[in-house]
């Protein structure tokens, strides 16, 4: 909704002193969203004089039209101002906008006296656009005859003003108006409100133009008012455009225009029909299935046996709420070679249902002004004043005749009471307000409210225990959105102010904070980015092409998808089986912008259809669903663990004065899932594996024990080259990826913070040599194995081959570390444990001891 400030200025007496901008900030304040505040003119000065046209002379010889006027600017034709000009739609005698030589137009852009089509120009003749009006250029800005010949255009057109362009949510409806607006700058300011909607309106009577409506659900108030007699060629007026222009609506026709301009100033969308084109009574029903209409847009429409429909005896002429037909519109042109304009106007000013008219704007992709409105809330109470304001405006400004009979059809209704404890406010904002302000809050919003308001409320926002502690509220018919207590705790809050709420930390129930899995989500994140990887959030849908660019077999279970029945690209209709695509491709854009040593990771849900679930059932929003509803729902849902997945690509290690860098490789993304299982308490099992999309010599199982069985929670290692060709990654780029609720599993439940003994370690370090097809981690675990209680830490430094070991074998040289809790280890203790370990990894893996 765009507000000018000089229109709203009219409905409230905001200071002088307060600018766009002061006015924005009180609007925010009060919980409105004011994206910006618009200076029109801005940078225009003067002089700017409303000219005559006196002469024109049409110069030949050129590609284009060029005229050289003669115009009087005020100083009399005697002394006329001589302006080259290329436009061709005005005349001799018609009232222009002129431009002087000194004068800045919008932009920055000086006019000064110039030499051009071989004449001195003085000056310039105006366009819309040119003056910064609108955006139409196909011709000059012609004033009305009435104008003033020298007076001053900027204050004539209105130029310099501000413009407040405000997004309105869809609970506050009331706010797509002029006087909905000014309600809210009135309590912002404290000031009282002009309310234009208080009008005399005439009473209905029987011998008003013949409505019947046949669907009171669908519009519970209809009035219907005729103007006849109205002057032909009558045009709107300038200060009627200009409101319209910066309302940023295009001004049409009188008739039209006041329409628009009643509709912006009360917020009641009006339509207007050409009486001579509207043949027997006007009715309201829902269509037929099949009927078709033009609507004013030129779009021959088939209609829906839902929507609702405004007829003549001919059938719809109008979707109601939504947009009139073009069989009826007001005629202000030539048709058939004759002027044929619309003299007489019957104006109509319903009620709709919000419901029907979103359906039907959705249905056939329609939205305009009217159904924006009607969709948030309309005041119903406020059609009959619409329609008076655009009666006495067409008499006003058509010269126009109103008929007595005036039409009014109403479905009976009660106003909308609320039951609300006094105190309900400030237990939901946790501030005292008391029960004064809440009252006196709840009346400046425009809500009646009873109860014991007086006596009982105390100094300082206390409560009296005497009296009632209930109030009743009556909410105005413009707040549709007041539905229960909480609506009405809202007006209070925000009228006194979000600023003003107290920041306090919730405080949660004993036993009632983070859950072991919560908490075990968390220390994997902090673990993964202590270790240098970056959290990168990606969107959970997939499609077939990523699972061919990583090289998935057909039959791979990873390609079953949970399908959605509305996603956001046809492209990715899946949801992911696997955190890697997402990952992967955060990757390569950011390589792309030219960052090349990365490291990502993510921890999510994936979706496993399991191929037993149930469709689900559709429930009602009438009432709770039962337990056994639930559990159906439950049961249509696809399995739905939560994993943890990192990529890494370019340097791992950076290079410098320090020495050389180190690239990212395959131990690095499993030292990462180390890393995860190490947060948990779980103890991981490494060994060689192959697995799309990773390299088969460069892939890792990653294992845990669960309940005495090893049980396989994901892979890690070098991707494999085709598929990092596919997807555009770098050379050698990285990935693991691990079912972190696996991992929970097989942990220790809570974590307890270690004990550290004050005695000294005892290092002991020994290399093995072992046949190459032996892997690392069971040579380690026989290590452990044997080492017993006193081993602290275990770490393998060094893998050597080389001929002096012999073809297939290698070195592998770990750093064991031993310390008691209780005592200083004797060299005799420490030796002895590591020949325990040197002697159970030879049985188990057939190690001999290098150099033995």
């Amino acid at each position: 909704m765009r507000a000018p400030l000089s229109w709203l200025r009219e409905y409230v007496e905001v200071p002088a002193s307060e600018s766009g901008r002061d006015v924005a900030a009180r609007l925010i304040a009060a919980g409105l969203e004011v994206e910006t505040v618009e200076q029109t003119g801005a940078g225009l000065t003067g002089p700017l004089v409303v000219g005559r046209v006196l002469a024109i002379e049409e110069l030949t010889g050129f590609k284009k039209p060029i005229r050289y006027c003669q115009v009087d600017v005020g100083r009399g034709p005697e002394d006329p101002q001589n302006i080259v000009c290329g436009a061709t739609n005005f005349a001799v005698g018609d009232n222009v906008v002129v431009v002087l030589p000194g004068a800045v137009l919008p932009g920055g852009f000086e006019i000064s006296a110039r030499k051009t089509y071989g004449h001195v120009s003085e000056g310039m003749i105006c366009s819309e656009r040119e003056l910064g009006m609108g955006e139409d250029h196909d011709g000059i800005m012609v004033l009305p005859p009435e104008a003033e010949v020298g007076a001053d255009a900027i204050e004539l057109l209105e130029l310099v003003d501000e413009v407040l362009d405000i997004a309105v949510t869809p609970d506050r409806g009331y706010c797509l108006s002029m006087r909905g607006l000014a309600r809210e700058t009135a309590t912002a300011y404290g000031v009282p409100l002009r309310d234009p909607a208080l009008l005399d309106v005439a009473t209905p009577n029987a011998d008003g133009y013949t409505v019947r409506v046949a669907e009171p659900l669908g519009c519970d108030r209809f009035t219907a008012r005729t103007v006849s007699g109205l002057r032909p060629g009558a045009v709107s007026p300038i200060w009627l455009k200009r409101r319209l222009q910066k309302a940023g609506m295009r001004p049409v026709s009188l008739p039209v225009d006041i329409a628009n301009y009643v509709m912006l100033e009360l917020g009641q969308p009006l339509h207007t029909y050409d009486r001579h084109r509207v043949q027997g009574p006007i009715g309201v029903r829902r269509a037929h299935g099949g009927e078709k209409l033009t609507t004013l847009d030129g779009v021959a429409r088939v209609l829906d046996s839902e929507d609702l429909v405004i007829t003549d005896e001919r059938g719809p002429i109008g979707l109601a709420g939504v947009m009139g037909g073009a069989h009826t519109e007001i005629a202000d042109g030539e048709d058939g070679g004759e002027a044929q304009r619309t003299t007489d106007v019957v104006i109509e000013a319903a009620h709709f249902d919000s419901v029907s008219v979103a359906r039907t704007a959705r249905r056939h992709k329609l939205s305009s002004e009217a159904s924006r409105r009607f969709e948030r809330g309309v005041d119903p109470e406020a059609a009959a004043a619409a329609a008076q304001r655009t009666v006495d405006l067409l008499v006003l400004l058509a010269g126009g005749t109103v008929e007595p009979g005036v039409t009014e059809i109403r479905t009976p209704s009660g106003p909308h009471t609320i039951r609300m404890a006094a105190d309900h406010p400030d237990r939901v904002a946790g501030v005292g307000y008391g029960r004064e302000t809440v009252v006196r809050r709840l009346q400046q919003v425009g809500c009646d409210v009873y109860g014991d308001v007086g006596p009982s409320a105390l100094e300082g926002g206390e409560r009296s225990t005497e009296g009632p502690e209930e109030l009743t509220v009556t909410v105005p018919s413009w707040r549709p959105d007041l539905t229960d207590p909480n609506d009405l705790a809202e007006e209070v809050i925000r009228l006194e102010g979000y600023e003003n709420l107290p920041a306090t930390l919730p405080r949660p129930l004993p036993g009632r904070g983070l859950t072991e899995r919560q908490r075990l989500h968390r220390r994997v994140g902090r673990a993964l980015a202590g270790a240098g990887y970056v959290e990168a959030l990606s969107y959970p849908f997939v499609g077939e092409a990523v699972f061919d660019q990583l090289g998935l077999e057909p039959g791979d279970a990873r390609r079953r998808t949970v399908q959605l029945v509305n996603p956001l690209s046809d492209e990715e209709p899946g949801l992911r089986t696997t955190l890697l695509p997402g990952l992967l491709g955060a990757l390569r854009r950011n390589d792309g912008r030219g960052s090349h040593d990365l490291a990502l990771f993510e921890t999510g849900l994936v979706f496993l259809p399991t191929g037993t679930e149930t469709a689900a059932e559709r429930l009602p929003v009438t009432q709770r669903p039962t337990d056994e509803q639930v559990a159906a729902l439950d049961g249509a849902l696809p399995e739905q663990p939560r994993h943890v997945a990192v990529v890494l690509a370019g340097a791992r290690e950076r290079s410098g004065w320090w020495g050389g860098g180190r690239t990212a490789d395959w131990a690095d993304a499993i030292e990462a899932a180390r890393t995860v299982a190490a947060e948990a308490g779980a103890e991981l099992t490494v060994e060689n594996s192959q697995y799309v999309p990773w390299h088969p010599g460069r892939c890792a199982a990653l294992h845990v024990e669960i309940d005495g069985s090893r049980t396989l929670a994901g892979h890690a290692g070098e991707l494999h080259p085709r598929a990092l060709k596919a997807l555009g990654l770098p050379p050698r780029t990285c990935a693991m990826e691990l079912d972190l609720d696996l991992v929970e599993r097989a942990g220790a439940g809570a974590l307890r913070a270690p004990h550290v003994s004050t005695f000294p370690v005892a290092t002991q370090d020994v290399a093995l040599v072992v046949d190459a097809s032996v892997p690392a981690a069971e040579v380690e675990s026989a290590l452990r194995a044997g080492a017993g209680e006193l081993l602290e830490s275990l770490r393998l430094f060094d893998v050597f081959t080389g001929e002096q070991l012999g073809a297939g074998r290698k070195s592998l040289a770990y750093a064991l570390r031993f310390r008691a809790f209780d005592r200083t280890l004797k060299a005799e203790e420490a030796s002895t444990a590591r020949d325990a370990a040197v002697a159970e990894a030879v049985e188990r893996t057939g190690a001999v001891l290098r150099g033995a």
